[in-house]
Formats: C-alpha cells, structure tokens, sequence
C-alpha cells in the first residue's frame, strides 16, 4: 500500500510540475477539462466517450514524457548538439502522431453524432 501511495504522490508531483512550467501541458489539460463535459453529448455511446477522452489522456501522457525526455536533454548539455536536436524531435513528433489519433476520434465521433456516416 505504501508503494501505491509513494507511486501516487510521485504522480501528482510531476503533473503539478509540469503544469506550473510546461506551456503545453496546461493547454492539453484545458481541452481535457472541456471535453469531459462537452464529450457527453458528443459521443455517440458511452464507448465512443471513453474513446474520445483515453485519446485526450493519451496525448497528455505523450506530452509529458515528451516534455521528460526534452528536461533530461537539456540536463545533459546547454549546447545544441545535432543528435540531441534529432531526440527532442522524435518526442515532438510522438506528440503530433497522438494529437493526430484524438482528432481523428473526436471528428469521427462528431461525424456519427452528426449522421454524416453510419457504424
């Protein structure tokens, strides 16, 4: 149990942390905010819900081991360094692969609610 705790604890820090100096993150939260209630009626099904906001979730999570591997780069060297540029761009690139997956689930959400197509 004291584990879970610790584990739990560790969490909230880092999210805390990241919203306090991660521009990005704290975006992602607002939109995360306003589509637990606005995905409701969105969602075709109960199903749908979960899908639409496990994406928005996903992106978070992405986010920040994205902004982690970019704090832990630039512990490594203040100084551009051409391999580290290309390591910082693969996470941006994770970042815009989920942001892509939400998107895609959100606007196919919204296309049945809207009857453009049938499942």
């Amino acid at each position: 149990m004291k584990r879970l705790y610790t584990a739990t604890v560790n969490s909230l820090r880092g999210l805390r942390y990241g919203l306090r100096h991660e521009t990005a993150l704290r975006e992602e939260l607002i939109v995360l905010a306003a589509a637990v209630p606005l995905g409701i009626p969105i969602a075709p099904t109960w199903v749908w819900y979960i899908a639409m906001i496990g994406a928005l979730l996903g992106l978070l999570s992405v986010e920040l081991l994205n902004t982690a591997i970019e704090k832990l780069a630039d512990h490594t060297t203040q100084e551009r360094h051409p391999q580290i540029g290309m390591i910082k761009d693969y996470g941006s690139a994770a970042v815009l692969c989920m942001l892509c997956v939400a998107a895609l689930i959100w606007i196919a959400a919204i296309a049945l609610r809207l009857g453009l197509f049938s499942p």
